[in-house]
């Protein structure tokens, strides 16, 4: 079996710092550069703040006229800008580990990061509860990971009257219910294009039959699964043989990947649209007895990059949260100072496989949770 290529970058970033670093992570592009490293999680104590470029991000044209204004965004100098980390709730390793980014960046800009969160993402009237601490605590930026657009949007809407700026973080569409000021996230149907299309080149001497186990239909699940079919078309000789829903959820992608090679055991492929439901299906393979399945998904969580080192998964388009945390504070203070005109921020992406895994866990400060052993 052919290695795959080595992580294909979807994205641009380039990570840099105003003191002197020594990281060793991926780089989405080929010229080199050093990450913010995890700093204290508490306030700074200065009451001064030095507007800092430490990160770049890719600012693609996106056409959308769902966009807040930001005539009435007003920055005072001198002033440590505060902002609020809004994940859907603290049970979301990922989202939390964007939250572990959004800080370091901002221990090393000086700025204050509020982490407003309910304990389950489910608890959609308890995030609309801390949106309106938010908007009473007077913060300066919102980076808003909600569960529920519907019942977000008119404190959305309250927010960016009272002139603090909202951003829709964990997602490549600037559509909300309410009209926000941008988007932090990665492309994730030319993310997972790629991913396609470096598959059908390494498997491109195998007859490949595919299972899909979807996301729970929507956006995402659209945009992930849309790719990922439009990059494998350039295989030679491929079929979809079946595609099933499996909740976004390990116990939905153990259902979904039982029926699928129940009802079609000539399978040799499986395309998760999330890891969660990736860690699933190998559940279920390691049930019936299958070893000879390629199993490839979309995100990064820790479990499953482990599984990729450990070789019982292929590979999985590797999102890296906490770069996607670094690139939101960098937008978060770019808003504050007339450098984010809005529309969609990306985070970096990368086609990860056994060939580049290891990179991403020998830095265990940037996953959440952290590896089960050193690497």
């Amino acid at each position: 079996m052919k290695k795959a290529l080595a992580f294909l970058v979807v994205g641009l970033l380039l990570l840099t710092t105003a003191c002197s670093g020594n990281s060793s992570a991926p780089q989405s592009n080929s010229e080199s550069a050093a990450a913010p490293t995890a700093g204290s999680e508490a306030a700074p104590s200065a009451d001064d703040f030095t507007y800092q470029k430490l990160v770049e991000y890719n600012t693609p044209v996106v056409s959308s006229g769902n966009q807040a204004s930001f005539d009435n965004i007003a920055y005072v100098q001198g002033k440590v800008p505060t902002i609020a980390f809004m994940p859907a709730g603290t049970e979301f390793p990922y989202i939390m580990a964007v939250g572990e980014g959004i800080k370091a960046t901002a221990a090393q800009m000086g700025a204050n990061v509020v982490t407003l969160a309910p304990q389950s993402g489910s608890d959609i009237h308890g995030q609309v509860g801390m949106l309106q601490d938010a908007i009473s605590q007077k913060v300066d930026v919102i980076l808003l990971n909600a569960h529920d657009d519907d019942a977000a949007g008119p404190l959305v809407k309250q927010a960016i009257e009272a002139g603090i700026v909202v951003i829709n973080l964990n997602s490549d569409s600037t559509d909300f219910t309410a009209p926000l000021h941008g988007a932090v996230g990665y492309t994730q149907r030319a993310g997972n294009k790629a991913q396609g299309e470096a598959l059908a080149k390494t498997f491109a001497d195998k007859k490949l039959i595919i299972g899909i186990i979807e996301g729970l239909p929507g956006y995402h699940n659209e945009e992930r699964t849309g790719g990922f079919k439009e990059g494998i078309a350039s295989h030679p000789d491929y079929e979809i043989v079946s595609s099933l829903n499996g909740s976004w959820n390990t116990d939905g992608g153990n259902t979904a990947a039982m029926d699928m090679l129940q009802a079609h055991p000539e399978i040799n492929m499986i395309y998760a649209a999330n890891d969660m439901e990736a860690m699933g299906a190998l559940t279920a393979m390691k049930a019936l007895g299958r070893e000879d399945i390629i199993v490839v998904a979309n995100d990064g969580n820790t479990e499953f990059l482990e599984e990729i080192a450990a070789g019982t998964a292929y590979g999985t388009l590797n999102t890296v949260p906490y770069q996607m945390g670094q690139v939101a504070c960098q937008v978060a203070v770019d808003a504050l100072y007339g450098k984010f005109s809005g529309g969609l921020a990306e985070s970096p992406s990368y086609v990860t496989t056994a060939d580049n895994v290891l990179d991403f866990l020998r830095e265990p400060e940037k996953l959440m949770p952290k590896p089960s052993k050193e690497y």
